[in-house]
């Protein structure tokens, strides 16, 4: 699903450059003018099935990976590591000049993975109950959909050209990861619905945008973040359903052992779109 579209005025064709024409996004009501903030090529890839793919891996990923850690070293170490490797990545992906597919699913799961942790660290370490974590990451998150569509006037995942924007929609993301994991966590545990029964749930939630957009004219910017947090207690739920022992409702594969293969699914996955670039949204394709 596409998060962008409208028709809108730009002005006299006069007063902009020809080539800028064809990258306006009709979402901003803007022509984007040359500053410190604007980057002409985009910073995230177009939303294929490889996205939503990779994207639900990645929950998972993260998931497994922060479990594991978590158990084998000592919960402070681990945490300051998964925010090293967080930060790692940010600066990293916003160094670059434009999408890369490593660049970026690295961000994605850093965050799957510090994101995690983050949501964990309340329970586990301060004890506040799921359903005000979850709560208080739902404001969060909106707070940060407030204040990018007041600065920006978009949401679109095809305005995000310039470091500001990027840094609203990295913002987003760690929120919408903290908040998928408080809401797996809730169904799971306080709910008592388990790993296997929160999979199967989110896997019909997850459906709805999807149908919305489809066949009742959702709006595509809604469904499409609407989707975004569902994989995160999606990909979650079923790490933890596979992952955990049989005395805690799963089937006892291990952390370590999911969190390995799902990390090289992703691996091919990215390297295959590094390769052929069939992500790569079309504003960018004609730079």
């Amino acid at each position: 699903m596409r998060s962008g579209s409208g028709d809108s005025e730009i002005g006299p064709p006069d007063l902009v450059p020809a080539e800028w024409l064809r990258h306006i996004d009709p979402m901003t009501r803007r022509t984007g003018s040359p500053s410190p903030w604007t980057r002409r090529a985009l910073r995230v890839p177009e939303v294929t099935v490889y996205f939503w793919v990779i994207k639900a891996l990645s929950t998972a990923m993260g998931e497994a990976t922060s479990d594991y850690l978590v158990h084998r070293i000592h919960p402070v170490p681990a945490v300051l590591l998964g925010f090293i490797g967080f930060c790692v990545a940010l600066v990293v992906q916003f160094s670059r000049g434009r999408y890369l597919a490593w660049s970026y699913w690295f961000a994605v799961v850093m965050v799957g993975v510090f994101g995690t942790m983050a949501a964990d660290v309340l329970h586990v370490g301060f004890g506040v109950p799921y359903a005000i974590s979850t709560t208080l990451y739902g404001v969060v998150l909106a707070a940060v959909f407030v204040t990018w569509q007041k600065t920006e006037g978009t949401l679109s995942i095809h305005s995000i050209d310039t470091a500001r924007r990027e840094a609203f929609y990295w913002a987003a993301v760690v929120a919408t990861f903290a908040l998928g994991t408080a809401v797996g966590d809730l169904t799971a545990t306080t709910f008592h619905l388990g790993y296997a029964y929160s999979t199967l749930l989110f896997a019909v939630v997850i459906a709805i945008p999807a149908i919305g957009y489809r066949w009742f004219g959702w709006n595509a910017i809604f469904a499409f973040w609407f989707a975004y947090v569902i994989t995160r207690p999606l990909g979650a739920s079923f790490a933890d359903w596979v992952g955990k022992p049989p005395i805690l409702g799963g089937l006892g594969c291990g952390e370590g052992r999911v969190a390995l293969v799902l990390t090289a699914v992703i691996v091919v996955l990215v390297a295959y779109l590094a390769v052929t670039r069939r992500d790569v949204q079309d504003r960018q394709a004609l730079s």
